[in-house]
């Protein structure tokens, strides 16, 4: 039924939508934001530091003029001449001052043009991004997975339309369950596309070797053979028992898993390299012993690195101060609690990274 003609959607009303837009507010804020974020696209970090010793009037029209001339080299050539051209002719008729000119309003026109070809394109990119944010999502497990003895609860949201972290559980069979946890380095469609070939990988072989360090030397040899260069992943992956409190740990690369006990907090050793990184390296299997109320808490960096708006990291050390207060608490109250206490750090500022959490908790016995 999209294409009917009485779809509010597809036929909004002009003057309607105007007011809506005017009643919206927060326009000014938005306005700064995207500002910083097209600051941010265009401008490498040299130029940003050429611009901090200017001074202020300097500065303004040096990075006016810099943001210009980097919009218009990223055009293509045919839209680049249409919208120098449409320029001259808007310029022409104010330097020549004649009313009688059509030039102005072609040149208009062009401008017009020019934008509504960006427009399409960003449009057409949007709806695939869709489409493989809705492939992501189908692909993940469900909030609360059921494991007997265990209380578990997944969380992760992209920075982008689409995110490279991996979140997984795999049910391999009445004993064995899995809760992988993996960043694939960079953001956007080509780490979702990353991502999603380590998902698949994971799934394959998890269920044939018994041994953790063997299973993460098999995936390593799989990306360092069909990887590209500087791309690698890291990845957490813990196999749990219901009934059983030993957590097995395969750490390739990625943050160590914290236990948050009733008389303290326990951080897991590091472990060894990231997936793709090196043919050689070697990994090892980590085991933990849960007691009943102990929580075991695994992210990706996107939650320590989740920056204000001043820049500041929310950081490591905020979260070790942090995690104590979670003892003996639900797993689902202990995620929510963190992400409520990192969008209030984070503010009006935009992600930068995919954050990825779960939290295990060992159910008291009854």
């Amino acid at each position: 039924m999209s294409g009917s003609p009485s779809n509010p959607e597809k036929n909004p009303q002009f003057w309607r939508t105007v007011k809506s837009d005017f009643r919206e507010g927060g326009h000014f804020r938005t306005l700064a934001r995207d500002f910083k974020d097209i600051r941010e696209f265009y401008l490498d970090d040299e130029r940003k530091a050429r611009l901090a010793r200017m001074g202020s009037l300097k500065r303004w029209f040096v990075q006016a003029w810099w943001l210009l001339k980097m919009m218009f080299f990223r055009l293509s050539s045919t839209r680049r001449l249409l919208l120098l051209l449409g320029i001259i002719l808007i310029l022409t008729r104010v330097s020549a001052n004649n009313s009688n000119s059509d030039s102005p309003v072609l040149g208009l026109l062009m401008l017009l043009f020019v934008l509504m070809l960006e427009l399409k394109d960003k449009l057409l990119a949007r709806d695939e991004l869709a489409e493989g944010r809705a492939i992501q999502y189908a692909l993940m497990p469900e909030t609360s997975p059921k494991v007997p003895g265990w209380e578990l609860w997944l969380y992760t949201r992209p920075a982008n339309d689409v995110g490279g972290d991996l979140l997984d559980f795999l049910p391999i069979s009445p004993q064995r369950f899995g809760i992988a946890i993996g960043d694939v380095m960079g953001k956007g469609l080509g780490a979702a596309l990353f991502m999603a070939k380590l998902q698949a990988t994971l799934r394959a072989l998890a269920a044939d070797f018994e041994s953790l360090a063997a299973l993460g030397e098999k995936i390593n040899r799989i990306f360092q053979r069909d990887g590209l260069p500087n791309r690698f992943a890291s990845l957490s992956y813990l196999e749990i028992a219901p009934g059983n409190g030993r957590v097995r740990i395969l750490n390739a690369g990625h943050l160590p898993a914290i236990a948050i006990r009733k008389d303290g907090i326990e951080e897991m050793p590091k472990g060894g390299m990231a997936l793709g990184l090196s043919a050689r390296a070697r990994y090892g299997e980590q085991q933990i012993e849960m007691a009943p109320g102990d929580l075991l808490l695994i992210y990706s960096d996107g939650l320590t690195e989740a920056c204000d708006e001043s820049g500041r990291f929310f950081d490591d050390e905020r979260l070790l101060a942090l995690l104590p207060q979670f003892s003996g608490r639900p797993a689902a109250e202990t995620g929510q609690k963190l992400l409520e206490t990192v969008n209030r750090f984070i503010g009006e500022a935009r992600p930068h990274d995919d954050l990825t959490l779960a939290v295990l908790r060992r159910m008291e016995k009854t």
